[in-house]
């Protein structure tokens, strides 16, 4: 079977032309006088085209190659005369507001604007071309007929839409268990590896849509992943391996994505990673074959911690071999014919409640063709869901050719693609236009669409109505995939969605060279080539790369997305001329374009950009639809002339808030469908009024700023109806109105706002607290969903029944939330949020009956903070007479409440006695003993009254049966803990040293423990006891799952009468210990039993020494180093501390802070003894390089160390043996250190030498040291960062730097007398590599005895942009030899060596 190949839709872009040169404007304002015939010529030609047009595409499919290029001329022609009746139509526009006054407010700029608005000149213009189109069109269809292509009715565009339940299906569902063995071999892989030191890789590999990703997907957000792995990253790699750029989405993928922005994506990455045991997931790498690139990003992913992996996904095996050379690949196998079978039903079948026995034979046949891919069974399906006979699933199956290994699923795609009806197929194949992997946002894509002619107008429906149509039947088909719906911090939604790599493949292949994307700088000089219509640029200096592009080329580009910020201008503007659809991120103040080269544009989308005003002649833009100001923070202003822009339908203005007013006439904008936010500014001529949206059908988000400048008062913004007669404004989602004290009446019925059905979220927003009693009488409609009110002054408020959510912030004189004769029942509440309500007190006014109601009977959160007056929650209500000796019938409040914050409500008690609770269930009522049965959170703070967890019956129930996390902080009258069997995350702080010894019943099940209890000067014995009771030690029979614990106060876990529980804690990875008195030693036990601590941090433990002084104590080289598995370690503020313990070899990280008295940061060194004596008896006695110092097996302490800090430890007298592994070295504060010595091991040693002689110097004995001045200090030699600072006395000597390094600053030091090249050579030769290429920032300032920077180094001064070296620096710029002749050469290398010597 030939294959068949898939094609761009023509006939839509032909239908547009139809429809634009029908179009009643042109008619109107008389455009195309003196031109009547050849437009009736045309306008009965295009339907004939249109006639074929369906036949002709077939045999294109079929690989006609007439047919073909006959196609691909009518797509040529049908461009350029959309084009010209563009023009026409703008015309009609232009003179439209021209006839209404624009050009009067224009002024004198109309010249500039429209120098060729001369109606002859334009007649005779425009007819040319049209004469060109027609000629065009009669050879098409001369064409047409010599061909032979036949009649075909082309299928008309259903406006009655399918439903689309694309949810019935579950992909995941049926992933989870398909892939079950293959998520369990891999999981166990990545877990094994815990304790490996070096890199993981596995690599995934299996031909396209065989379910690589989903099952990358199901492995990274399964729960053992998740906590077995301290950072997870997900990156799509797809087209190219470029080593910077993918560094940078990495970086970008991590919550750190906005720390060290300046630095180089290499350097933020190996940051990013450092220490921490991480998973970092490369989807679809296919174009990794150069193994340098690999080697490249690899060695920063190897300064990830202990068990760090990397897992791949590709359809390419030597890519699997390249990036897994350690490990087999993971061959990902085919899925089992019943999956296949399951996935093509679920999807033919989704609307159907009965499956046909007939239709359901034939699907075994064609699970045959899917060779056990779920994407391709997947494509299958959706398009046997449109089809209902036998006959034609039958032709489906015919229709397929089967997969294999060398066409993949590819056949079926393309087939899923060509059954689309021909507008969808025009639609799906523009979103070649994006990434691959690309959160495509939904409503934008739709606004693209339209803005690119893609979809027509239809009196029933709005073209947003049905562009989300077509949308949600492409999703149907599976064309799109991941739907995600967000919100922003502004509280503006949206929905995003993705394309599965293979599919984009597809709109690719339709589009070929009329999509371009651009994600790195193109290395081609011809990557944007004259056939390009639609660009994608997301790289870095954007604007040059167009700039130097547009120069040469001269394509029609009508869609421009650029996803990076520009800061310099835009040329050659006149070719940007055919643009529909702009995406800027302007960096500058002022608005880099020319609108009179954009009248076609339609989509202008400027968000996120530092503007500060839009120029007045944008106005001209009489085409456009969307614009989109979002989060442009300096705009401050609107063009005044805006009422112009007659075709605006969608306007948005969220996050500006700089924004002063709107400006006036929006009465005008008679298509305004979006509006998010309206500034009503100081009443003027130049300022719109909130009456000028009445009529306007907006829908969507709204929201209204300082409404106190509303000039009359009567307005009634409130009631957004009254004597503005602002019923007809249809307000949908969400509305916010701002400054409302300035509706002056009470009675001003903000109920009323039930009127608008649309109305989904309200917002009502006073500038400060007064008197109001707007909302003594609110009766929302039923649709309304979410409240927020901030400020309101009443006392009380109306009918809040039925809201899903309120949030009361600052009403400070509320004083009952439910008012005389309302209901106490919230059925529909599922979030309840009282923020700073200083009066509130009571939930209903007093004598006010509960009777048998459920008060909260769905709510799920309840957030009460600074509620300083308010008591209680809600009473349980009464459903019976005493009974069971005298307890009452009570049903729970809470019933569904999962989180529970209260904060800073000194006289509330959080849970009220219930002797006997009930819960509602069918048929009445049943006991249980909890009054928060599904409370999964509790946070309590600063709650001066809260003393006990008062029990449901007597005896021990469990309060709260389903809770995971608990946090109590500052309740200082609380003395013990609740029950709760399921918490796995306990916080206390500021608690009873009482309360500790309720932790031991939550061993079992928690995972996180932070305990900080009050301070206490002394602790006696008997509270020094152990967490675990003796007698829960003899139950106890397996380990604690124990991750994190903090503790402060907690001299119990050390004191000399605790019983060590630490044998329990063998999964304990972070440690933090603070303010422990009793610790004085080094508590080696505890060490020894943390076999999986990865993070210690001690601090502020002002008693701890170090090692205790036991007469047969071996020494400290000789002692064993615990824990084992430790990467990262901070001691801060601990004064007395002189010793260190012996740390693991796997340290890649040291900060020690604050530690006055510590002698030497890695254990007693050999040597060190002698250099304490040496250096305190005196200073000008030095050992004069790393080589007089004793060699031991000391040396290789620490050989995976890559950053050490150190800060206030002033009785430092040397740091010796660094590692070789060293990247950052920061010192601070230690004016005592003497000597910074390299270990020796694996470095070769130099030869020391004098900064004049160059001469070798040769060791001496320690007694004849050399002089201060001749001392040298020997760095690691792959360190990259430095940093000395406030150290006057430290270091004196020579500094030698090695040549890797990136970043040096020095400041403060008055003992270096020289800096030089750790090489110890000569700065390098003309002809040789230069050193210290890599340094991107330098600081050198407060060092009097440097008086010049190493030779090497000023070598690289020019290129170094980040640097401050202080005046007397007397430096020389290196710049390269430009000889004008050979016989400057000589003269020029003299006078470089004159300037090295000098």
């Amino acid at each position: 079977m030939a294959e068949r190949v898939v094609t761009m839709a023509i006939g839509p872009l032909v239908s547009m032309l139809k429809d634009k040169a029908s179009s009643y404007l042109l008619d109107q304002y008389k455009v195309m006088e003196g031109m009547e015939e050849q437009h009736k010529i045309l306008k009965r030609k295009l339907p004939a085209i249109l006639d074929v047009i369906t036949d002709v595409e077939e045999q294109a499919m079929a690989q006609r190659e007439g047919a073909k290029a006959w196609l691909q001329e009518l797509r040529t022609v049908a461009y350029v005369a959309n084009e010209v009746f563009d023009e026409f139509k703008y015309e009609a526009l232009r003179r439209e507001a021209k006839k209404n006054g624009h050009y009067i407010k224009l002024g004198f700029d109309v010249i500039k604007l429209f120098p060729t608005h001369n109606r002859v000149a334009f007649r005779y213009k425009m007819g040319r071309k049209l004469c060109l189109i027609l000629q065009a069109v009669e050879v098409l269809i001369a064409e047409m007929q010599v061909f032979g292509f036949k009649y075909q009715p082309q299928p008309p565009v259903s406006k009655e839409w399918r439903h689309t339940d694309y949810v019935s299906i579950d992909p995941q569902e049926i992933a989870s268990r398909s892939r079950h063995e293959d998520k369990k071999n891999i999981i166990g892989i990545l877990v094994d590896e815990a304790s490996n030191a070096d890199l993981t890789v596995v690599p995934v590999v299996a031909m396209g849509g065989l379910g690589k990703t989903t099952l990358a997907q199901l492995i990274y957000n399964d729960p053992e992943i998740q906590k077995h792995f301290q950072l997870l990253l997900w990156v799509c790699v797809s087209d190219t391996f470029d080593v910077n750029s993918l560094a940078k989405s990495i970086v970008e993928a991590s919550p750190n994505k906005n720390v060290d922005t300046d630095k180089p994506p290499l350097d933020r990455l190996q940051k990013l990673v450092s220490g921490q045991r991480y998973l970092l997931v490369l989807d679809d790498v296919w174009d990794n074959k150069e193994l340098r690139k690999w080697e490249r990003l690899k060695v920063c992913l190897q300064h990830g911690g202990m068990g760090s992996a990397v897992l791949t996904t590709t359809r390419d095996k030597r890519v699997s071999e390249i990036m897994g050379a350690d490990r087999a690949a993971y061959n990902l196998n085919a899925l089992e014919d019943h999956f296949i079978k399951e996935i093509i039903e679920a999807r033919a079948f989704s609307s159907k409640k009965e499956k046909p026995i007939e239709l359901v034979e034939v699907v075994d046949e064609i699970v045959k063709r899917c060779c056990g891919s779920p994407l391709a069974a997947t494509a299958l399906g959706s398009v046997l869901c449109t089809k209902t006979s036998v006959k034609e699933w039958k032709a489906v199956s015919s229709g397929t050719s089967v997969c294999t290994d060398e066409t993949g699923i590819l056949p079926i795609l393309k087939l899923s693609y060509n059954d689309l009806p021909a507008h969808m197929k025009q639609c799906f194949a523009f979103c070649a236009v994006f990434p691959k992997d690309y959160k495509i946002n939904v409503e934008k894509l739709i606004q693209l669409w339209i803005a690119n002619g893609f979809i027509l107008e239809y009196k029933e429906d709005s073209p947003e109505t049905f562009g989300k149509h077509i949308f949600d039947e492409l999703v149907s088909r599976s064309f799109f995939l991941d739907l995600e719906e967000s919100k922003d911090y502004s509280g503006y939604y949206s929905s995003t969605c993705k394309i599965h790599d293979l599919m984009h493949d597809i709109a690719m292949s339709v589009m070929e060279k009329e999509c371009v994307v651009a994600t790195m700088e193109p290395s081609e000089i011809e990557w944007l080539p004259d056939t390009a219509r639609h660009l994608f640029l997301s790289c870095e200096e954007a604007e040059r790369i167009l700039n130097d592009s547009m120069q040469e080329r001269s394509p029609a580009i009508q869609t421009l997305l650029c996803n990076s910020d520009v800061f310099s201008p835009l040329q050659h503007l006149s070719k940007y001329n055919t643009l529909h659809a702009l995406k800027l991120c302007l960096g500058t103040e002022s608005f880099l374009l020319k609108p009179k080269y954009l009248h076609h544009l339609r989509y202008l989308d400027l968000s996120e950009s530092s503007i500060k005003a839009l120029p007045e002649d944008i106005s001209i833009l009489y085409n456009l639809q969307v614009l989109d100001l979002s989060y442009c923070n300096y705009l401050d202003r609107l063009p005044r002339q805006m009422k112009y822009m007659t075709s605006l339908c969608h306007l948005y203005t969220h996050g500006c808030r700089n924004l002063k007013s709107m400006p006036p006439g929006l009465e005008n904008l008679t298509k305004l469908q979006t509006l998010t936010v309206f500034v009503a500014g100081v009443p003027g001529p130049d300022c719109a009024d909130v009456g000028e949206l009445h009529g306007l059908n907006i829908g969507g988000r709204l929201e209204l700023c300082q409404v106190e400048n509303v000039e009359k008062a009567e307005a009634e913004v409130a009631n957004l109806g009254g004597q503005l007669e602002l019923q007809h404004l249809n307000l949908g989602d969400q509305l916010e109105l701002r400054r409302v004290e300035n509706v002056k009446k009470a009675e001003a019925k903000v109920a009323n706002l039930g009127n608008k059905k649309d109305l989904r979220e309200l917002t009502l927003r006073w500038t400060e607290v007064g008197d109001s009693k707007v909302l003594d009488k609110f009766e929302p409609h039923g649709g309304l969903q979410v409240l927020k009110i901030y400020k309101y002054g009443g006392k009380c408020m109306g009918m809040l029944q039925n809201m899903v959510e309120i949030h009361l912030s600052g009403c400070e004189r509320l004083q009952v939330l439910f008012s005389c004769g309302t209901s106490f029942t919230f059925p529909k509440l599922k979030v309840l949020t009282l923020e700073h309500l200083l009066d509130f007190e009571r939930w209903w006014e007093i004598n006010e009956a509960q009777e048998e109601q459920i008060i909260f009977p769905l709510l799920e959160k309840l957030f009460i903070r600074h509620c300083g007056k308010l008591i209680a929650l809600p009473e349980a209500p009464l459903l019976g007479e005493p009974s069971r000796g005298g307890n009452r019938l009570v049903c729970t409040p809470f019933s569904l409440l999962e989180n529970l914050f209260i904060w800073y409500c000194g006289k509330l008690v959080p849970l009220r006695e219930a002797p006997l609770v009930h819960e509602s269930c069918s048929g009445g009522y049943r006991l249980v003993q909890s009054a928060f049965p599904a409370l999964k959170v509790l946070a309590l703070e600063d709650l001066g009254s809260f003393q006990k967890w008062d029990a449901a019956v007597e005896g021990e129930p469990i309060l709260f049966p389903q809770l995971e996390t608990l946090s109590v902080q500052k309740c200082p009258k609380l003395v013990d803990l609740p029950e709760a069997p399921k918490l796995s995350v306990l916080v206390i702080e500021d608690g009873k040293q009482e309360v500790f010894h309720f932790v031991d019943r939550y061993l079992s099940s928690l995972t996180n423990l932070t305990l900080r209890l009050e301070h206490r000067e002394t602790t006696s014995e008997a509270e020094c006891t152990s967490i675990v009771p003796v007698d829960s030690k003899e139950k106890w029979n397996q380990k604690s799952p124990l991750t994190v614990l903090e503790l402060g106060c907690c001299n119990s876990f050390f004191g000399p009468g605790a019983l060590e529980p630490w044998d329990y804690f063998v999964h304990l990875e972070k440690l933090e210990i603070d303010r422990c008195d009793v610790l004085v030693h080094w508590p080696e036990n505890v060490f020894q039993s943390l076999v999986s601590l990865r993070t210690l941090l001690i601090r502020n433990c002002k008693n701890l020494t170090g090692y205790a002084q036991a007469p047969l104590e071996p020494l400290a080289s000789e002692r064993s180093q615990h824990p084992r598995g430790l990467e990262s370690l901070c001691l801060r503020n601990c004064p007395s501390l002189v010793e260190m313990f012996n740390v693991p070899a796997s340290l890649k990280k040291m900060t020690i802070g604050g530690c006055i008295k510590l002698e030497s940061i890695f254990g007693k060194q050999q040597g060190m003894a002698e250099l304490v004596q040496v250096s305190s008896s005196s200073e000008a006695i030095m050992p004069a390089t790393v080589s007089e110092l004793p060699s031991t097996p000391m040396n290789h302490f620490c050989p995976c160390l890559e950053d050490l800090c150190l800060s206030a430890c002033g009785s430092l007298p040397a740091v010796l043996h660094l590692p070789l592994s060293l990247k950052t070295i920061w010192i601070d504060g230690c004016s005592s250190i003497q000597v910074l010595s390299c270990q020796l091991g694996g470095l070769q040693k130099p030869e020391a030498t004098t900064s004049r002689s160059r001469s070798p110097i040769m060791p001496q004995p320690l007694a004849a040291a050399t002089a201060p001045a001749a001392r040298e200090h020997l760095l690691p030699p792959h360190l990259e960062y430095l940093t000395i600072l406030n150290c006057a006395g430290m270091l004196g000597g020579t500094l030698r730097l090695p040549a890797p390094l990136k970043r040096l600053f020095i400041m403060g030091n008055s003992g270096l007398t020289s800096l030089e090249c750790l090489s110890g050579e000569h700065p390098p030769s003309l002809n040789e590599p230069q050193v210290y290429r890599s340094l991107w920032s330098l600081q050198i300032t407060g060092c009097p005895a440097i008086k010049k920077l190493p030779r090497c180094l000023q070598q690289q001064l020019g290129s170094i942009e980040d640097k401050v070296l202080d005046a007397h620096y007397k430096v020389t710029e290196f710049k390269p030899l430009k000889p004008k002749t050979w016989k400057e050469i000589p003269r020029l290398v003299r006078e470089r060596r004159q300037a090295c010597r000098s």
